[in-house]
């Protein structure tokens, strides 16, 4: 367990002081420049940066927006916000105005920073609410617009409990939620994922997931940070370049989704010499021939892992002698994860389905509520557990198997039908590259599934007809589709979460523009 008087901005210092000239930063641009810094350069860096904050008014307590896609300029404006003692609220660097807008309205920052891409949204929502903007290039590595050489920074020692980001959830089922994550919080992230990937100075953690998001920041550079590790980032996710990226930056270990993963294979499985992952992480689901490939290409048994951007750090985490791809696996070391009754919040037995509930402290080992809304903060946690709504059973060797997201759940006829079951039916068909199930209401069984499926581009021609038969051969009456919509792509956030409530309006649209 972390000492819940360490901070983030602690661990940064103390990496600095313990290994200063051990590589920290790799940077690969889009124009594919390569420049590096080690742990006593890019301290320089962030220094200056601090200094060219302050000077634009941000102060502790103070919030800055960024909507930077993965740059050096994220980093650097990231870390010395933390020594500053304000508070980053990273946002989509593809969000539109409007989005912005409403952020700016909710977080009131005192400076928003963009990058080439993002610049037009963030000038027209910023101009609407009076909100100092500054503009950098994320190919740039000198970062002259943020930076003051001159500055003497003002010594600032930030609190645990001091907010140090508000990321908004990435909305797949219900309206963004701001999550206000604490300095202590990323100190716990990064102690924790270094220990379960048994990171170390002198390895190399690839990041190719954006920075925006909570996996790249706890997962990778929290927990590089407290290990004394290094990053090599890269501008965005290649499907086609990860595997060589990981060969000639030296990397030894990675965090991904289960879509990216499913992309590499989808562009061919060819080995690429050099790679030397010792470790890869990964969230939702492949199936085993998929990991088997996975394995092969990566040179390591991939872990899949199982955390929100609520819990902190990922709670449950496969365990690095026998990873399992049906698995989330146990309870990660220094996390307390158990199975309620959704109702009764008694515990569940092995075997039997219940909700992940994760045990801590709130701004300490959780997340410190949500946002200006203790409402929803009360409601999402029952005593000191925090209530995921995810759904979940355990074996008797304490492994933990995903059964489904609260809206995963349909309720057929008065049976409980899993989603995540009928779509890892249809994802077994040789012609389906993945597949997506939603509920639709039904006068008669409240809801019945409906599916929505990509096939596979070299697939012979299947026909929805074809996939409801052999659904009909592995599924229980309640649980067979009722309809299956084929799609040329599911909908998804930024780091490739399925927006199942889109599905209905893009079936809806492409109706539309056939009449």
């Amino acid at each position: 367990m972390t000492d819940t008087r360490t901070t983030f901005a602690a661990r940064w210092r103390q990496a600095v002081a313990a290994v200063p000239d051990d590589a920290f930063l790799v940077w690969e641009g889009s124009d594919g420049a390569v420049r590096s810094w080690t742990y006593g350069g890019f301290d320089q860096l962030v220094r200056e940066v601090q200094n060219g904050l302050r000077g634009r008014g941000v102060e502790p307590g103070t919030r800055l927006l960024l909507t930077l896609r993965n740059s050096p300029a994220f980093v650097a404006v990231w870390l010395a916000a933390a020594q500053l003692g304000a508070c980053i609220v990273p946002c989509d660097p593809q969000s539109s105005e409007r989005e912005l807008a409403l952020v700016i309205q909710r977080t009131l920052p005192r400076l928003g920073v963009s990058g080439g891409r993002s610049r037009a949204a963030l000038d027209s929502a910023a101009a609407q609410l009076s909100l100092a903007t500054v503009h950098v290039d994320e190919d740039d590595t000198g970062l002259e617009a943020l930076r003051d050489a001159e500055g003497s920074a003002q010594p600032h020692i930030p609190q645990p409990r001091d907010q140090a980001a508000i990321m908004f959830t990435s909305g797949t089922t219900s309206a963004p939620k701001g999550v206000v994550v604490t300095q202590a919080n990323y100190a716990f992230a990064g102690d924790v994922m270094a220990s379960a990937a048994a990171l170390r100075r002198g390895d190399r953690c690839i990041v190719v997931l954006p920075l925006f998001h909570a996996n790249a920041q706890y997962y990778s550079y929290a927990a590089a940070i407290s290990a004394g590790a290094g990053v090599a980032l890269m501008h965005t996710f290649s499907a086609s370049g990860f595997l060589e990226q990981a060969a000639r930056h030296q990397a030894t270990h990675a965090s991904l989704f289960a879509a990216p993963m499913r992309m590499i294979l989808a562009r061919g499985n060819t080995p690429v010499p050099g790679v030397a992952l010792r470790h890869c992480w990964y969230a939702q689901n492949v199936t085993a021939e998929q990991y088997d490939e996975l394995s092969r290409l990566m040179g390591c048994r991939p872990r899949q892992l199982y955390g929100m951007t609520e819990t902190i750090p990922a709670v449950l985490s496969n365990r690095a002698l026998d990873p399992r791809p049906d698995s989330m696996g146990h309870a990660t070391l220094g996390c307390a994860v158990h199975l309620q009754d959704f109702e009764s919040g008694e515990a569940v037995p092995d075997g039997e389905v219940g909700e992940i509930v994760v045990g801590g402290m709130a701004g300490i080992t959780l997340f410190d509520g949500y946002l200006d809304d203790p409402g929803t903060t009360a409601k999402s946690f029952r005593g000191a557990w925090f209530r995921t709504g995810d759904r979940a059973t355990r074996d008797g060797d304490g492994r933990f198997y995903f059964a489904g997201r609260g809206g995963d759940i349909l309720k057929v006829g008065g049976e409980n039908v899993s989603a995540v079951e009928v779509e890892s039916v249809l994802a077994a068909h040789p012609s389906v590259f993945e597949a997506a199930v939603t509920g639709e209401p039904d006068p008669v069984r409240d809801e019945v599934p409906v599916a929505y499926v990509v096939l596979r581009g070299d697939a012979v021609r299947t026909s929805t007809d074809d996939l409801l038969t052999w659904c009909e051969h592995r599924l229980a009456p309640a649980k067979r589709p009722r309809r299956v919509h084929l799609v040329a792509e599911l909908p998804r956030t930024s780091v490739g979460k399925i927006r199942k409530f889109m599905l209905p309006q893009l079936v809806a649209a492409a109706a539309g523009e056939r009449r």
